[in-house]
């Protein structure tokens, strides 16, 4: 069982406590009116999916019920860090290219 750090509670809890909500960092486009239907469909559909440390996005469901990232490596399951929304992580893990 995974034990995961809210950074909102400040303290660790078991994994049942959380939901995984997706990549972190994806940008919605600012016009989405403007935007082609294959542009949308790439918004909508296509995330990256990296062998390695990838951020997260994870929803503290029984808890404070508040939304935080996570960097989680895809192989080990490892979680090298937790971090708030609006914020970059403070550890060594490599930026992807959607996290701009």
């Amino acid at each position: 069982m995974l034990h995961i750090y809210c950074p909102h509670c400040g303290e660790y809890r078991e994994e049942d406590e959380f939901h995984y909500k997706g990549q972190a960092h994806i940008a919605r486009p600012l016009d989405p009116e403007a935007c082609s239907d294959q542009e949308w469909g790439e918004y909508l559909y296509f995330r990256d999916n990296p062998r390695g440390d990838h951020r997260e996005v994870w929803f503290h469901a029984t808890g404070c019920r508040k939304f935080f990232n996570v960097v989680r490596n895809t192989l080990t399951y490892e979680i090298r860090e937790s971090y708030l929304i609006g914020t970059q992580p403070k550890g060594d893990a490599p930026l992807g290219a959607a996290d701009s």
